[in-house]
Parts: C-alpha cells; sequence; structure tokens
C-alpha cells in the first residue's frame, strides 16, 4: 500500500504551506487524483484519517478527492478518447502509438480553512486574500 506514504508527502507539503501562510488549521483538503494513477481512494482516505489524526494542523480536517479522467491520443490520426474504456488501441484507426494525456496525476487542489470565527488573526489575513482571489477555498498547485 503506497496510499500511506502519499499522505506523508501531502501531509509535508501542508505543513510547508501553512508555515509559508501563517495558518495554525487546516480544515478541508481536496486532492485530484487520475483515474488510471494506481491510487485506491479508500486506503488514500484511511491513511489520512491515522495520520491527520497525529498533526495539530490537521486534526479533525476532511479530505475530498476528485477523480481526473484518464484520457489518450492517439499519435497516428491525433484523436483523444477515455482511455480506460479504450486501454492503448485508438478506436478510431485502431493504432497503438498512443499516449497517456492525463489520468496519472496527483495534486494538492485545495485548502480550505476553518471558518472565520475559528482563525487566528494572522489567518484572517490569509483568508481575506484568499477570498479576494477566489471564494472560500485557495488553489494551491503541488509543485
Amino acid at each position: 500500500m503506497h496510499e500511506l506514504g502519499i499522505v506523508f508527502h501531502v501531509i509535508d507539503r501542508l505543513e510547508e504551506l501553512a508555515k509559508e501562510n501563517s495558518l495554525t488549521k487546516i480544515a478541508r483538503v481536496t486532492l485530484q487524483i487520475g483515474e488510471v494513477s494506481g491510487i485506491v481512494p479508500s486506503y488514500l482516505t484511511d491513511c489520512w484519517k491515522w495520520a491527520a489524526a497525529k498533526k495539530e494542523l490537521l486534526a479533525g480536517s476532511e479530505l475530498n478527492i476528485q477523480i481526473n479522467k484518464a484520457v489518450t491520443v492517439c499519435r497516428a490520426c491525433g484523436k483523444t478518447y477515455p482511455t480506460v474504456e479504450f486501454a492503448k488501441i485508438c478506436p478510431y484507426c485502431k493504432s497503438q502509438e498512443t499516449e497517456l494525456l492525463s489520468g496519472n496525476e496527483m495534486m494538492i487542489k485545495e485548502i480550505e480553512v476553518p471558518d472565520d470565527s475559528e482563525l487566528s488573526e494572522s489567518e484572517e489575513d490569509f483568508k481575506s486574500t484568499e477570498d479576494s482571489e477566489q471564494s472560500e477555498s485557495k488553489e494551491i498547485q503541488n509543485a
């Protein structure tokens, strides 16, 4: 099960981002994972619950998982198609000269801080900046 290692990596990155933005609490994290990434969402969620409970920053936080569809492009005809349905054989020209475009990724999409009543002053500043950029959640791409 590599999901625990993935969770540890995500938590390390969240701790870095929290430090950079003076956050003391994270309420919700949204991860995007590719449909053919090999990550099992239920295992990831179980590992999250266990590991997040051990971190003050993440205790009680919620993990949301969004699945990105896998898309493949055919190098012979240039068309794209759903990977899971057709695998490596292009449904248009039957070529096996194909390449996965998306569906193998894993990234932190959003980090949400608690409601205003639960924020410290520095977190209020972060949330104000966040709100001006995009409603109540800040998109942070995993580098």
